[in-house]
């Protein structure tokens, strides 16, 4: 694949609103044919996130949580940020353990997803969780977040549940699915062609 070699320059940024969490930069711009435009994008932090699909016993671990941006209970796999110090499989741990009540003894990293490259530089590390033990620690959720126990086998069948509509959690799923069944996804043509 290639690159383009000359990325636009950036003549200004500045920051043109802000919340608690949030911090949107207005960026101009100058492309290499002399084009100006100005973009607006989230200001990022360098902390990044995790997303985990734990595994036990055959079945994946859900969690199902509030979701203030759709107001209603979204069902998904545990994520969370990376805390300063902390390295991206640290965070993973913690996260199942804060989340579903679980540790794992063998991560594995599936694939580093950009979220909304035209508005956010935020990055998520998505992992695949297995060899599970009880472990249970504190978290900053307002509520128990409900486990939901998936079989395995059954992914295709979560993909229909309404419930189950984030694009980083199906994401999740595909990637689990290539890693643990790298024929199953793979396109296979029958007549020979």
């Amino acid at each position: 694949m290639s690159q383009r070699q000359n990325k636009p320059e950036i003549l200004h940024t500045e920051i043109v609103a802000r919340s608690r969490l949030f911090q949107i930069e207005q960026v101009h711009l100058k492309f290499s044919n002399g084009v100006e435009r100005q973009y607006e994008r989230m200001k990022g932090g360098s902390r990044g996130a995790v997303m985990i699909v734990p595994i036990h016993q055959g079945k994946m671990l859900l969690a199902r949580e509030y979701a203030a941006g759709t107001d209603n209970y979204e069902l998904g796999f545990p994520k969370g940020l990376i805390d300063p110090g902390e390295t991206a499989i640290e965070a993973a741990n913690r996260e199942l353990q804060e989340e579903i009540g679980f540790g794992s003894n063998k991560l594995t990293l599936l694939k580093e997803l950009s979220l909304a490259p035209g508005y956010f530089s935020s990055k998520m590390q998505i992992f695949l969780a297995e060899d599970l033990y009880e472990s249970r620690l504190e978290g900053d959720e307002p509520e128990p977040i409900d486990v939901v126990p998936w079989a395995l086998a059954d992914w295709e069948a979560l993909l229909d549940d309404v419930d189950f509509s984030e694009s980083r959690s199906v994401s999740a799923l595909f990637l689990a699915q290539k890693y643990l069944y790298p024929n199953n996804l793979k396109m296979q043509d029958s007549a020979g062609v």
